[in-house]
């Protein structure tokens, strides 16, 4: 298909210095109106209390603030980079990312030039998690036939990889105009801006993930703790199999979650929005769809996935997600379904200062790093 097999291109991963196990905020910008009060929060407000939430992420030491993407009137976050630009502005150390960008139907030489320009921005901070999109709005808003949905990916995926290793580039594909010695600027900050693939758990996704030797972001969204237990074994497999370094390969997992000062505190906040957010938001599984508090309450159990309780409860969680998974990284969806801005920023204060400096020193302890 291209002048370069994606197999031969090298993935190792960036160097820049990383905590022993990494926790972020992210936020897909939803528009949900106050179950409580019914207000309806503007676009300008979601807008800028997101970038208030990556401000307070960053001074209380969070290691990422991830942004994610969709293409409807229910959401700001259609164009994640511009969200992380502003973000770069208020912020001097914590990572920005995407939580997902949907490679598929967007043009990996754009994706690129925006994220490699955040990089610029941001002083060597950007990263790209690129994912096929649970959501397909985009697809036929783009001019894209959804039966070449996997084609799609898997062809600019290795276009954006190969605009990573290499410029100018020579390319032949099905899906664009060829690139012929083409200079695509600008180059990003980092030795290797990391770019990370999205899988929602398929087997076949972990796998050819995998056997590229790139770094993998699971999503939880319901379920039982265990639910992608088989997909990241699948992986670290096929990139043994592949000849890849598992000392060089990361993994991470996108979950919703809330952090209180009290167990049932914490649930009480968090089950009337997330339940809206899942009732309004949710249209993959179709307007109407109810989460009665009953089964809101069982995920939130430790063996579901559902992060939510007191900062010891939640610190028992990521300890439990790390050893059945051995991922080295989470990000946390704090507020979705329109919590007020004060909750969500208590959460993530809470997440900063007295979450994250016990997974980390705990994660260090048992990978015998110094702490």
């Amino acid at each position: 298909m291209n002048d370069t097999d994606t197999t031969r291109v090298d993935h190792a991963t960036d160097s820049t210095k990383r905590s022993a196990f990494e926790i972020g905020h992210m936020t897909f910008v939803e528009i949900t109106a106050d179950p409580v009060t019914g207000r309806m929060p503007t676009g300008h407000q979601r807008s800028r209390d997101t970038i208030e939430q990556a401000r307070v992420a960053d001074q209380v030491g969070l290691d990422l603030f991830a942004v994610g993407e969709h293409h409807r009137t229910d959401f700001v976050g259609s164009a994640p980079p511009m969200v992380l630009a502003a973000a770069a502005e208020a912020t001097e150390k914590i990572r920005l990312t995407s939580s997902v960008t949907v490679l598929g139907s967007d043009d990996p030489v754009r994706v690129w030039e925006q994220f490699a320009t955040l990089d610029q921005f941001s002083g060597g901070r950007a990263e790209i998690i690129a994912g096929r999109g649970s959501y397909t709005e985009s697809f036929p808003l783009f001019g894209y036939d959804l039966a070449d949905y996997a084609d799609l990916f898997r062809e600019k995926l290795d276009l954006l990889l190969q605009i990573r290793a290499r410029n100018p580039i020579t390319w032949r594909g099905r899906f664009r105009p060829d690139l012929d010695n083409a200079d695509i600027g600008p180059r990003a900050v980092q030795d290797l801006l990391p770019i990370w693939v999205g899988v929602g758990g398929t087997q076949a996704s972990a796998i050819s993930t995998g056997r590229l030797g790139l770094p993998m972001a699971l999503a939880l969204l319901l379920g039982p703790i265990t639910l992608h237990k088989q997909a990241i074994e699948l992986y670290w497999q096929a990139a043994a199999q592949a000849g890849h370094d598992p000392a060089t390969l990361r993994t991470s997992i996108n979950l919703h979650g809330y952090v209180g000062r009290t167990s049932q505190g914490a649930r009480d906040v968090m089950y009337p929005y997330f339940a809206q957010g899942m009732k309004d938001n949710n249209h993959q599984r179709g307007r109407g769809f109810t989460m009665p508090r009953t089964a809101f309450d069982a995920q939130t159990s430790p063996a579901a996935g559902l992060v939510v309780g007191s900062p010891q409860e939640v610190i028992d969680k990521l300890l439990a997600y790390h050893e059945i998974y051995g991922i080295d990284r989470s990000m946390i969806q704090i507020g979705f379904g329109g919590m007020p801005q004060s909750e969500v920023l208590e959460a993530i204060e809470l997440l900063g200062t007295e979450v994250a400096p016990v997974v980390r020193q705990e994660v260090a302890a048992r990978k015998g790093d110094l702490v």
